[in-house]
């Protein structure tokens, strides 16, 4: 990448969740800058692009993530945005739901890295950005989605520890409440469980995250690894 944040010639981006939610509006938005990207997703593409390349996979299932991931051609970036969500409290806790947020969420996007990293560290750059969440921190209700979310700070901190000489970033991007239309928001499964509005009195846009993680994928962001940064309209002030 240029110093001016514009990619090289055929830079490329592999970004799981591609088809709705905050995981589109990233590829929308690298795609705009000038990325050709891979957009990893089990649900049938949204994105229609010259420079975009749908790529069928279920990232619960660590065969076919292995499958989409040696299909693909030499990554610059990897984000890893999908996501779903599952509430219950104690005593009332769907495990069924956890073991599929840990796959999604955790296995997910260890087994991408393991698959893409190396390849980036040899070369001597590389971006890796996971779609964390503020719920990391703790929420009355959603432990099992944020003991997933706190895993991958703690991934993410453990291998930028690991490839930082090497010229390749690892960054969390934690957002509060996302306005995601039909994504995660209106999902069935957290019916009873309505998000905070944020201080700031509205929801997080996806393209408000997509805005930080294209910076963060940029070269002026280079000394910016192993970091969970919050994008929560205020959330965290009450500390």
């Amino acid at each position: 990448m240029r110093n001016d944040g514009t990619p090289p010639t055929g830079a490329h981006a592999a970004v799981t969740g591609s088809s709705s939610g905050i995981g589109r509006a990233i590829a929308e938005s690298l795609l705009a800058a000038g990325w050709h990207v891979s957009g990893l997703d089990v649900a049938a593409p949204a994105i229609e692009h010259a420079a975009f390349t749908p790529v069928a996979v279920d990232l619960t299932d660590g065969e076919d993530i292995a499958r989409a991931a040696a299909g693909l051609p030499a990554v610059q970036a990897l984000v890893h945005a999908a996501g779903v969500l599952r509430v219950g409290p104690l005593g009332q806790l769907d495990h069924a739901g956890g073991g599929l947020m840990w796959r999604l969420h955790v296995d997910a996007a260890t087994r991408l890295a393991d698959a893409i990293v190396p390849a980036m560290a040899a070369r001597g750059n590389g971006r890796v950005v996971f779609i964390g969440s503020r719920v990391a921190q703790g929420m009355p209700g959603r432990g099992q989605y944020a003991a997933t979310k706190a895993a991958l700070v703690a991934l993410a901190r453990s291998w930028a520890a690991e490839v930082a000489g090497q010229g390749v970033t690892v960054n969390v991007v934690s957002p509060a409440a996302t306005a995601t239309g039909t994504g995660m928001l209106n999902d069935p499964a957290r019916a009873g469980s309505a998000p905070r509005l944020p201080p700031i009195g509205r929801l997080i846009e996806p393209g408000e995250i997509a805005a930080l993680v294209g910076y963060l994928l940029s070269p002026p962001a280079a000394a910016i690894t192993g970091q969970d940064i919050a994008i929560c309209g205020g959330s965290s002030l009450a500390r």
